[in-house]
């Protein structure tokens, strides 16, 4: 067996110690020796090595009554690298920007008209003010092609056109992503929301619009066209998924029609992947509540034997917008952090 050598030692430990200073918060070296368990010499170099770099800065001192260096706190230079996440509708493209430690520092929404470029790259602009961009992570609806990164075929979003993750990419002149909104959620929801602690789940996206994402062992499962967990493109006594429960949507209060609507779409995912778990999200299925939940959840025992646990989602604001910083920040945060 290889052992590692001085430079990839240090690149690991250095990584080890910004992880913890995300997860943490500011740390003393103390500290860091002990949630790493690396000796003094080498934490005092990996504190000197990393403020050299720009990316970690004295953030005052402990409370110990004995002053020095190993009092010292140390946090992450949060402008050090910022991202922006874009949810981009059929009518409205909202923008949020993060500092490198999660932290949202600028948003802005406009109504969809004109170019795609123009708009997505001065949106981006506005809300990034003076700030430099690091990577820009896209939502979108339509299924999105692992391949090039660019949807199948056209989405609903006025103006869509075949290249323009490419257009995009060379007038931001930045990294940038393009994702399915619905799988963006699913991020959010694996992060911050009813899906933490699972390695498995099925997120079922209920409103005006119909779809879901699936998450094994902890990742996101696209398929080979971008296509996994495209529920609504399924027929249901006839007519397709998607419209059967966008009308019900429509109708207004009708939860046990819902309820069964979606139970119907959620036995597939059942059946084939055995989630353990499904997450309704969506205006409809996060408006619903635990109560929908609880009736999707019995319609599906009816249906299946697999035991499924069904719950609302409990990602508050905009989980699409969400998961797309939380998507541009694993980027950059590996090409910033190494």
């Amino acid at each position: 067996m290889k052992t590692a050598t001085p430079a990839l030692a240090r690149a690991i430990n250095d990584r080890l110690a910004l992880d913890l200073l995300l997860e943490r918060g500011p740390l003393t070296a103390p500290q860091l020796r002990e949630l790493t368990g690396l000796s003094r010499p080498t934490v005092s170099d990996l504190v000197e090595r990393l403020m050299a770099g720009g990316l970690i800065e004295p953030a005052g001192e402990s409370g110990e009554q004995r002053r020095g260096p190993n009092a010292r706190v140390y946090g992450l230079v949060a402008g050090r690298a910022h991202v922006a996440g874009v949810d981009l509708r059929r009518e409205t493209i909202s923008v949020a920007i993060a500092d490198i430690t999660g932290q949202e520092v600028a948003r802005t929404s406009r109504p969809v008209g004109g170019d795609l470029v123009d708009l997505v790259a001065e949106t981006v602009a506005e809300a990034a003010g003076p700030r430099v961009i690091d990577t820009v992570v896209v939502g979108a609806p339509g299924l999105v092609a692992p391949r090039d990164g660019e949807l199948v075929t056209a989405n609903e979003v006025p103006g869509w056109r075949p290249g323009l993750v490419a257009a995009w990419q060379r007038r931001i002149g930045v990294p940038l992503i393009l994702e399915n909104e619905v799988n963006l959620a699913a991020i959010a929801e694996l992060r911050t929301g009813a899906a933490q602690g699972a390695d498995d789940f099925v997120l079922m996206w209920v409103g005006a619009g119909v779809g879901a994402a699936v998450v094994l062992g902890g990742r996101l499962r696209r398929g080979a066209s971008g296509g996994a967990g495209e529920v609504g493109f399924l027929e249901v006594d006839g007519t397709a998924f998607c419209d059967l429960v966008s009308e019900s949507v429509a109708r207004g209060p009708g939860r046990a029609e819902l309820a069964g609507l979606v139970a119907k779409g959620a036995f597939a995912f059942v059946a084939l992947l055995d989630p353990g778990l499904v997450v309704l999200g969506g205006e409809a299925g996060q408006a619903g509540g635990d109560e929908l939940a609880a009736e999707v959840a019995a319609r599906l025992r009816e249906l299946v034997p697999a035991p499924t646990e069904v719950r609302a989602s409990t990602v508050t604001g905009n989980p699409v917008l969400q998961g797309a910083v939380l998507t541009a920040l694993d980027l950059a945060r590996d090409r910033v952090f190494g």
